[in-house]
């Protein structure tokens, strides 16, 4: 476990405890009596329970065998005082009868310390860190049963000092004890601090451990949040280093993943009541369905059991190894529904050979002397095993065992009011967290400490040859009496350990090579949770098998804890203003942007010639896009050309049919006939402008459309002129102005214009044609198709000639409209013309704002308004005359005035 069972408070260590570390430098005999004379005015005396054995090497263990039931007020105005430890915990027992059998394995172990007998004192540290630090100053002392400083100077007459420590069940008392046995350099084997400060040497250069640093489990905890994808979750942590340090490498893990944590509430043991109500009530309300908890079990227990009350049953809880292997919470049937499916780290768990039976064959009949199992022995069994009656089989031996010490002439005698033992009573049968060695975490991690004792005791009691090469360093021959622990500190740097397993380790500064499992609690259909293993760590590398795991919900089903969902394929993610980035909306891509994977933060745009689907998921090509015959609006302008040539092949039937009538021959017949038949390929040439763009299509229509509305206007133009002279002729002097203006004269003007827009379009297309080209500017799912104008100056000069014989026609035919004639032609002419001109001038603009294939409409639209303009005001009140009002085509009539 790590950092604190208990919460470090200012009133459980007042300011003396500064001074205490500051008298500790002064170092050797001095400093030690004034700390351990600091701690018994302040605390007196702490445990007076003990297990000893003696030897000629002792080692001190220091494990929290009792809790306090209840917190006491501490203040500055009054010494510090605290209630008698009561309740004997069964774990930590356990722990201490590991430290014991390992001491008498190497014993027993010719190889390891020939000639050396190992000794052992155990105190019990109360779960305080002042008692701690007291027991262990009595260690290194060399007394362990009260604060009689006496024996710090007589260290003969009051036990031996040991030179080396297994202690620390806290990293808070491992921090404690390390700074203040720094100056003695009295090595210090924690089995459960865990505190990733303490692998910093130059603080704690006397600091071991046989427990993995919390930096490998906060990584295994961040490794499991990120690989289900939980990205709000909550954090409960103890009030201590342990909780602090623990989340504070948990969100640097985290950090820059997307995960957040919505709130972290802290756990006080002083106040464990008013903390696991409020912290319950936050969890309930909170909409993280995954809460990771570094707490001891104790502080975990009380949470679970407020969770229970609010029937809060909705939550994934991962745990730290503090407490996923707790028997005492899988065990309590009212939080079973709250418990299920916990995914923890957990201490790497390994067997130790014969300690199952070694804990079964225990008996206090043949340890007298042994406090601790003669408690258990009551609590178990319920009889004072010091009171069997005669036919008890240990009831002979009244001699005291000799690997016990004898208590303190002033302890008070044995008192209980149970019945005896009748002496048969075995732990055989009994099965309790004290004989389940099934899974040995922390009691593995006390047997390799005394190990790594030894082995550091071996190495300096050893007495190698001093001319072997293979030596890196020089042993000086000592005896087991003359032991110092710097000495002892320096082999200890250096131990590697096999024990009798064959497993092997060794320290790497403060820490052993880092291992753990992982554990899921599981629900039976009968019975309470039990503990399957579901993987393991080993260093920075994490195996797990997802499909044996059971979640809080009973199935395999992994449980979700967003703050919001994962944006899908398609959408964006928006952080919402003012919350956690783990909290957001999600928005539709936009058209031509795609997010191709879950909570995506933006949308990617598509390369030019791809566009969206509509699901905004994938590119795909954009289709090209032109005016084609098939769809509405093509077939609407093919059936409108159509319509007009048919109308003027019509027209040009009638025209030839009455050819001789007065109305054809009045007007100059050739040039009405030129006139229809530009027209008709007006109408036709619009049609080359619909369907696929290609090179010699771009470069026709173009050419078409230029030549055949000159030759119409030039047509126009000349009617025009000979109505002019044919007036002006009438007038004394100007007979001969007509010969300028006969048939061939005519026919010749209108080749000559007509042949000055060829030579336009020869130029354009020569020099600079239309090409096709593929218009990606237009944003949407298609790309255009069009007949792009590479010379803008040949297109322009093909309309401004068309514009200005347009004009020419327009004001000559203007200026003639109101000449005496019955059938002027001049009037029909302007009005024509205006149409033209208007509908031209409307194109330009039309044309230039138009997107894709409606720039290519819009030019047709405007060949066909022009054409059906020139066709409707100049033949139809003619074939109106020829077909409805024959009477008047006459001669007569129109000359008439």
């Amino acid at each position: 476990m790590s950092m604190s069972r208990f919460a470090w408070s200012s009133t459980l260590w007042p300011s003396s405890a500064v001074s205490l570390l500051f008298f500790s430098v002064l170092g050797g005999q001095l400093g030690l009596e004034v700390v351990k004379a600091a701690l018994c005015s302040h605390w007196g005396a702490a445990s007076e329970k003990s297990l000893s054995q003696d030897g000629d090497v002792i080692i001190g263990g220091l494990f929290n065998l009792y809790h306090i039931p209840s917190a006491v007020e501490q203040g500055f105005t009054e010494q510090p005082h605290y209630e008698p430890c009561t309740g004997l915990e069964l774990e930590p027992l356990k722990y201490s009868y590991a430290m014991v059998f390992a001491v008498e394995e190497i014993n027993r172990n010719k190889a390891l310390l020939p000639g050396v007998k190992l000794g052992y004192r155990i105190l019990d540290t109360c779960l305080l860190y002042p008692w701690a630090l007291q027991g262990a100053m009595s260690l290194v002392g060399g007394d362990s049963q009260s604060c009689n400083l006496t024996a710090l100077t007589a260290r003969s007459g009051g036990g031996k000092p040991v030179p080396l420590l297994i202690a620390a069940a806290s990293s808070t008392t491992g921090i404690i004890m390390s700074s203040t046995l720094g100056p003695l350099s009295v090595p210090i084997i924690s089995y459960l601090a865990s505190c990733p400060c303490l692998s910093d040497r130059r603080k704690y250069p006397n600091f071991f451990r046989t427990i993995p640093s919390d930096v490998y489990q906060a990584w295994a905890m961040a490794q499991l949040v990120l690989r289900f994808r939980w990205t709000w979750i909550g954090a409960v942590i103890s009030n201590n280093d342990y909780g602090h340090l623990a989340i504070q490498v948990f969100q640097k893990e985290i950090e820059g993943k997307e995960v957040c944590l919505d709130f972290i509430e802290t756990l006080k043991t002083e106040t464990i009541r008013t903390d696991a109500e409020r912290a319950a009530l936050t969890i309930q309300a909170s909409t993280a369905r995954v809460i990771v908890i570094f707490c001891w079990y104790i502080e975990v227990r009380k949470l679970l059991q407020e969770l229970a009350k609010r029937n809060v049953t909705d939550r994934q809880f991962l745990a730290s190894e503090a407490w996923s292997t707790s028997n005492d919470i899988m065990q309590d049937e009212t939080i079973s529904k709250v418990a299920g499916g916990v995914l923890g780290v957990a201490i790497w768990s390994s067997a130790i050979p014969g300690f199952e039976s070694y804990l079964k064959s225990l008996h206090p009949m043949r340890h007298p002397e042994d406090v601790f199992l003669r408690e258990f022995w009551q609590k178990q069994f319920g009889c004072n095993p010091l009171s069997a009656d005669s036919s008890s089989p240990f009831k002979t031996k009244s001699v005291r065992p000799s690997n016990v010490t004898k208590s303190a002439p002033n302890k008070p005698p044995w008192k209980s009011s149970l019945p005896p033992c009748s002496g048969t009573e075995s732990l055989e049968r009994v099965q309790n967290h004290f004989t389940d060695t099934s899974q040995l975490r922390v009691a593995y991690n006390v047997y390799l400490a005394v190990y790594a004792a030894a082995h550091a005791l071996h190495s300096l009691l050893s007495c190698p040859e001093r001319d072997r090469p293979s030596r890196k360093y020089t042993l000086t021959c000592i005896s087991s009496g003359d032991i110092k622990p710097k000495e002892l500190l320096q082999h200890l740097n250096k131990v590697n350990v096999t024990t009798p397993q064959g497993e092997s380790f060794y320290f790497q500064g403060a820490d052993i090579p880092a291992k753990y499992d992982l554990v899921n609690w599981q629900k039976p259909p009968e019975g309470s949770l039990r503990l399957v293993l579901v993987g393991h760590v080993d260093g920075f590398n994490l195996h797990l098998n997802e499909s044996t795991i059971q979640w809080n919900t009973g199935s395999s089903q992994v449980p979700v804890s967003v703050c919001s969902e994962s944006c899908p394929p398609g959408t964006r993610k928006a952080n919402r203003k003012g919350e956690p980035l783990c909290c957001f909306d999600c928005f539709p891509c936009a058209e031509g942007e795609i997010s191709n994977k879950t909570g995506s933060p933006h949308c990617e745009r598509c390369p030019p010639e791809f566009w969206s689907n509509p699901e905004r998921t994938a590119c795909i090509p954009r289709q090209l896009d032109f005016l084609s015959f098939n769809e509405t609006l093509g077939i609407t302008l093919t059936t409108a050309a159509v319509s007009g040539f048919v109308v003027t092949s019509a027209v040009f039937v009638v025209f030839l049919y009455y050819r001789h009538t007065p109305v054809v021959r009045a007007n100059n017949s050739e040039l009405s006939f030129l006139l229809l038949l530009s027209l008709k390929l007006c109408f036709l040439c619009s049609l080359v402008f619909i369907g696929r763009p290609s090179v010699w299509s771009c470069r026709f229509q173009q050419a078409a459309f230029g030549i055949s509305f000159v030759l119409c206007v030039s047509c126009l133009l000349v009617k025009t002129l000979v109505v002019l002279a044919a007036f002006r002729s009438a007038r004394p002097g100007a007979e001969g102005l007509m010969k300028w203006f006969g048939p061939g004269q005519q026919r010749g003007s209108v080749f000559i214009f007509t042949c000055i827009q060829v030579i336009i379009c020869t130029t354009w297309l020569s020099l600079s044609p239309p090409e096709p080209r593929r218009d990606l500017g237009f944003q949407g799912s298609k790309v255009t198709l069009e007949c792009a104008m590479a010379s803008v100056v040949g297109f322009s000069l093909v309309l401004g000639y068309i514009g200005l014989l347009a004009c020419t026609c327009l004001l000559l035919a203007f200026l003639a409209r109101k000449l005496p004639d019955n059938f002027n032609e001049a009037k029909l002419i302007t009005f024509s013309m205006l149409i033209f001109c208007a509908v031209w001038v409307a194109f330009v603009p039309a044309y230039v704002s138009s997107p894709g294939k409606y720039v290519v409409a819009v030019e047709i639209f405007a060949i066909l308004a022009s054409s059906y303009g020139l066709l409707l005001c100049i033949f139809a009140p003619k074939c109106f005359i020829i077909l409805l009002r024959p009477e008047i085509n006459t001669k007569k009539h129109i000359m008439g005035r």
